[in-house]
C-alpha cells in the first residue's frame, strides 16, 4: 500500500497549539503548588510522618518534569523544532519518564501505607518507621531509573535532521521501542494499578462498614481513593493505552501499511500526553488529603484571599439602601 496519503489530520493544531498551551498551564501551576507543598512540608520537617516522607518525593518528581516544560514549549511553539541538542532532548525525556513512573509508584506505595493502617492497624503500629520510609523511596527512585534508562539508548532525532524531539524514537527503531513499552506498561503502569484499585477497594468495604470511624475521617479517606483512581484512569490510563496503539501504528507504516484508523489514534495520543502532564498540577491535591497542617494552611489562604470580596460585597450592600433613598429624594423634587 502507498503510505504516501497516510496523513494526519489537525497535526499542527494539536502538537504546536493545543499541546503547548496546555504545558504552559500545568507549569504555571503544577509549579507554584508544588513548591507550595513541599515548602510546607519541609518547615514541618521535624514532624514529618511516615506517609509525608513519600509525598515529599511524589513531590521532587513533578518538579524533575516541570522545570523541564519551558524547553519542550519552546520546542512546540517552534513548530516541532528542537534547538537544544539532541543530549538534552534525551534528558527531557528521561525527566518526564521518572515523573511519570516516579509518580505511579509513590502514588502505590502511599495507596498500600493508608490499607496497612486502616485494615491492619493494629500490626504495623510501630513497626512502620520513617527509616522504612526512606528505603522504599530509595528503591522507587532506583526502580524507576532502572525503567527509564533504556529510553535513553533510543535515537530521538528524526532521521531526514527536521530537529525533532520524539517521545518515543524515530521510525527505524520503532518496532524494538513498542516491545519496550509494551513490558514497561505492564510492569510500570498496569500492576501498580491492580494494587492500587485492591487497596483502596478493600479499605472502602473497611471503612464503610466500621461503626468507630468518625464521618470526617471517612469523607477524607474516601476522597483520597477518588483523587488516585481519578489520576490513574484520567492522566495514566489513556496515555498508556494510546502511546502502545500509536507506536503499533508507526510500526504498520514502516511495513507500507497505512491503518484507518492512525489519524484517529495519532490525536488522542495528544490528547492523553496533554492528559499525563495534568498529574504533575493535579498530585498536590494528594498533599491536602494526606496532611492535616497544609489542609488547615490552604483552608486559611482561601479565607485570607476572600475577605477583599466580602468587604467590597459588605460596603456595596451598606450603601445601596442610601443610594436608593437618596434617588427617592431626588425624584421627590
Amino acid at each position: 500500500m502507498n503510505t504516501t496519503n497516510c496523513v494526519t489530520r489537525h497535526k499542527d493544531l494539536f502538537e504546536h497549539k493545543i499541546l503547548s498551551a496546555l504545558y504552559i498551564f500545568v507549569f504555571v501551576v503544577g509549579l507554584l503548588l508544588n513548591v507550595w507543598g513541599i515548602k510546607s512540608l519541609l518547615h514541618n520537617w521535624k514532624k514529618l510522618r511516615i506517609i509525608n516522607i513519600l509525598v515529599l518525593n511524589l513531590g521532587l518528581a513533578d518538579m524533575l518534569y516541570l522545570l523541564t516544560l519551558p524547553f519542550l514549549i519552546v520546542y512546540y511553539l517552534n513548530e516541532s523544532k528542537w534547538i537544544f541538542g539532541e543530549p538534552f532532548c534525551k534528558m527531557t525525556r528521561f525527566c518526564f519518564k521518572l515523573n511519570l513512573y516516579g509518580s505511579i509508584g509513590f502514588l502505590t506505595c502511599i495507596s498500600a501505607y493508608r490499607y496497612l493502617g486502616i485494615v491492619h492497624p493494629m500490626r504495623v503500629k510501630g513497626r512502620l518507621t520513617s527509616t522504612h520510609s526512606v528505603v522504599i523511596s530509595v528503591l522507587v527512585w532506583i526502580s524507576v531509573s532502572a525503567q527509564s534508562i533504556p529510553d535513553m539508548m533510543f535515537p530521538k532525532h528524526s532521521e531526514n535532521m527536521t530537529g525533532q524531539c520524539y517521545d518515543t524514537t524515530d521510525l527505524k527503531n520503532v518496532e524494538k521501542y513498542l516491545h519496550y513499552s509494551l513490558s514497561w506498561t505492564f510492569i510500570g503502569f498496569f500492576i501498580p494499578f491492580v494494587v492500587t484499585v485492591g487497596c483502596y477497594g478493600h479499605v472502602t468495604l473497611v471503612v464503610c462498614r466500621s461503626k468507630t470511624v468518625k464521618k470526617n475521617r471517612k469523607q477524607q479517606i474516601l476522597k483520597l481513593m477518588v483523587l488516585l483512581l481519578l489520576l490513574f484512569s484520567l492522566c495514566y490510563a489513556p496515555y498508556h493505552v494510546f502511546r502502545n496503539l500509536n507506536l503499533y501504528s508507526r510500526v504498520q507504516f514502516t511495513r507500507e501499511i497505512c491503518p484507518t484508523w492512525n489519524s484517529e489514534v495519532f490525536i488522542a495520543h495528544q490528547a492523553s500526553r496533554g492528559l499525563v502532564s495534568l498529574n504533575s498540577a493535579l498530585n498536590p491535591l494528594v498533599y491536602l488529603n494526606v496532611n492535616k497542617d497544609m489542609s488547615l494552611q490552604m483552608k486559611q489562604l482561601l479565607y485570607q484571599g476572600s475577605q477583599p470580596f466580602r468587604r467590597l460585597l459588605k460596603s456595596r450592600s451598606s450603601t445601596s439602601p442610601v443610594s436608593q433613598s437618596e434617588e427617592e429624594a431626588a425624584s421627590s423634587f
